[in-house]
């Protein structure tokens, strides 16, 4: 079984998961390397269906949010859930994790999952954006791990060995999401 696919094309073909996963979103911004990572684990799936804006799972969820914010950015002293719709993540900084680059650079990440009890909708992807499932595996926290560091250092401009080392707060905050056949531990 592959470790992912575009979730998109999992759905049409049949292939999504049907009682629990990953599925990683990103959302680069058109003119910088402004990056925003939406990771859902998913359990307890009742329905998943089609509309305008995405995927709608019926099932509870748990979302982490990375948020990559050059240095210099114009709007960085806006707290992220009061930012525009393109840059917004539902923390405010206290509640984030801020790993600072040597490129002065910024990475959040949320220090806890945000917890969804009954549906949440997978937005489908536009320009360069993308959307990945993760299928369930005994690697699949390395998987996404590794998702990540290629991402953050190739697409996000994140410094190599920054992108390495961010792994281990992302890593720690993954832990408190993790979904397994009986649903969330």
């Amino acid at each position: 079984m592959e470790k992912l696919l575009d979730t998109f094309t999992a759905y049409q073909n049949g292939k999504l998961p049907d009682q629990n996963g990953y599925i990683l979103s990103v959302f680069y911004h058109e003119s910088s390397a402004y990056t925003r990572y939406e990771l859902v684990s998913f359990g307890n799936v009742k329905d998943i269906f089609a509309n305008e804006d995405g995927l709608v799972f019926q099932a509870e969820g748990r979302k982490l949010y990375v948020l990559v914010e050059p240095a210099g950015w114009p709007t960085s002293h806006i707290e992220p859930a009061y930012r525009t719709d393109a840059e917004r993540v539902p923390y405010r900084f206290k509640e984030m994790i801020d790993f600072t680059t040597g490129r002065r650079d910024h990475v959040y990440i949320g220090s806890n999952p945000v917890v969804t009890y009954t549906s949440f909708t997978v937005v489908k992807p536009v320009g360069q954006n993308v959307s990945y499932v993760f299928y369930p595996a005994d690697n699949v926290k390395d998987v996404i791990l590794e998702f990540f560091r290629l991402s953050l250092w190739k697409q996000a401009r994140v410094p190599q060995s920054d992108a390495r080392r961010v792994l281990t707060p992302i890593g720690e905050v993954f832990d408190k999401m993790v979904v397994g056949e009986g649903g969330f531990h």
